[in-house]
């Protein structure tokens, strides 16, 4: 059970650390490092998907042969989709955007940006619960260490993602702590979608296979749609491709050697 409590609570944390950036920087964040940080957060969320996710679904399935993709293919277009339609049913503003996407709303700037960074981080702690649930099951194809290993690396991503968000609330007008608080709550969402995962495990343990794939849609929509445009566009996008590179790197480094 503590195992289950620390690969929940793991993203969560790496958030926190992140938004704690707001306390050592007086300013906003700068652009190269921004960029850089994006590509980083780029390249573990892609690595994980394709090691953690995709792999282990179609690996689940090797019993259907050549088509042991199937389901892989199904759940990923499924995760896609699903992302798109919450992107557009929900209001709210991207990073270093002064135009609001989704219904029209009157909520705040700063609330729609918390919608946004909620968006994102949805997948994640699906991505993170349905691996936990595989564990869980028990067998071969994903192992506790396998698991835990997937929830340490989105940690490591959060942390560049809290200090991407929680410097811009500060940015807005908010103080210190209050831009803590924001950044930190944004994390929420993903032990909370982590925990209905696995609460939700018994009944879709026929369906896992798609569910792994489904999570890795979901995290290639926020990495395509958000996370690479922000990361390329204006200028050092050279950064964010080199960040992407290391990010992916240890990401595949650490599920192959840790899980």
């Amino acid at each position: 059970m503590s195992t289950i409590i620390t690969g929940l609570l793991l993203p969560l944390l790496g958030t926190m650390l992140g938004a704690a950036f707001v306390f050592l920087m007086k300013h906003e964040m700068n652009q190269r490092l921004q960029k850089s940080l994006l590509g980083f957060a780029s390249g573990v969320m892609v690595a994980a998907s394709v090691w953690s996710l995709l792999l282990p679904s179609m690996e689940m399935c090797a019993a259907m042969g050549r088509w042991q993709v199937m389901p892989a293919c199904v759940g990923f277009i499924i995760g896609m989709a699903f992302l798109l339609l919450i992107d557009q049913l929900t209001p709210h503003l991207h990073l270093d955007s002064d135009n609001p996407e989704g219904p029209r709303s009157r909520l705040s700037r700063t609330a729609m940006l918390s919608l946004a960074v909620t968006i994102h981080n949805l997948p994640e702690g699906m991505a993170v619960g349905v691996v936990l649930a595989g564990a869980m099951q028990g067998g071969a194809t994903i192992s506790m260490a396998a698991a835990l290993t997937m929830s340490l690396g989105i940690a490591i991503q959060n942390i560049p993602e809290g200090a991407i968000i929680s410097m811009p609330m500060r940015a807005e007008g908010n103080t210190r702590w209050r831009s803590f608080v924001i950044g930190s709550l944004s994390g929420a969402v993903e032990p909370i979608g982590a925990l209905l995962v696995i609460l939700l495990a018994g009944v879709m343990t026929p369906i896992l296979p798609y569910m792994l794939s489904f999570a890795a849609g979901a995290m290639f929509y926020v990495v395509v749609e958000e996370l690479i445009p922000e990361a390329s566009s204006g200028t050092h996008s050279n950064l964010s491709t080199i960040g992407f590179a290391l990010g992916f790197v240890l990401m595949m480094v650490m599920d192959v050697v840790l899980g």
